[in-house]
């Protein structure tokens, strides 16, 4: 087994893609043939695995999750840091904190437009940790 964390910078909401650096972990590792779990440390982000090569559609998953969970909502009483707040929070529950990749030949076994994403939810940039184990 195999773990290392990575430290990804955001500039606030949006899209980090992170495939590259998952796939130098998995090559680090030296597992042919196993699997990759991503784990991320935060209550307001998210991982994602979806398209990599239309950035139209990082734009529409945006628009359509801040449709679900708008700022500022009057619903919200958490705001302590802001009207992003608690909706940084609701998204990141309808989102995912974790992915479970296959391994094969020494890499993450893919599709071909397929990246993994952190999907920061905040307003304003953060510093978030992934967990990253290969077996």
């Amino acid at each position: 087994m195999h773990r290392e964390t990575l430290n990804i910078r955001t500039a606030g909401r949006g899209f980090n893609e992170i495939t590259r650096e998952v796939a130098a972990v998995v090559q680090r590792s030296g597992v042919r043939t196993g699997l990759c779990h991503l784990f991320i440390q935060h209550t307001s982000a998210a991982l994602l695995i979806t398209e990599n090569a239309d950035p139209d559609v990082l734009l529409d998953l945006e628009t359509w999750i801040s449709g679900l969970a708008p700022d500022g909502d009057p619903r919200f009483r958490h705001t302590a840091e802001g009207p992003d707040d608690m909706s940084a929070h609701v998204r990141a529950l309808l989102t995912e904190t974790a992915l479970t990749l296959p391994v094969a030949e020494n890499r993450p076994a893919l599709g071909t437009w397929q990246g993994v994403f952190v999907w920061e939810h905040r307003s304003r940039p953060h510093d978030r940790r992934v967990t990253v184990t290969v077996w």
